[in-house]
């Protein structure tokens, strides 16, 4: 009768063991679904303050350059404006990959 015993509890240890194994794999999937969606988010915040910069460098160097050459300031006004479209450009396709 012992040895019966025995028996039985080393399966219900078994059982509580692959039971403990398939709860700890359901928190990890659940975890890497958190992960996925918070890596989506900081790539869209990466993304958004990259257009920012850019934009921002852009219409730096643009003053800077209408403050060496005034004469110049058509053709740079038409540059930087070209110049700050694809920088938000970029932003906003990063936004649309990133989900």
């Amino acid at each position: 009768m012992q040895d019966h015993a025995q028996r039985v509890d080393v399966s219900d240890t078994t059982n509580q063991t692959k039971l403990t194994m398939i709860s700890e794999l359901m928190i990890l999937g659940e975890a890497a679904q958190a992960v996925a969606g918070v890596s989506g988010n900081i790539t869209q915040a990466v993304a958004g303050a990259a257009a920012a910069i850019g934009v921002g460098l852009i219409g730096s160097k643009a003053v800077e350059a209408v403050g060496r050459n005034p004469g110049a300031f058509g053709n740079i006004l038409t540059l930087g404006i070209i110049a700050m479209a694809l920088a938000e450009g970029l932003g906003i396709l990063a936004f649309f990959v990133s989900k």
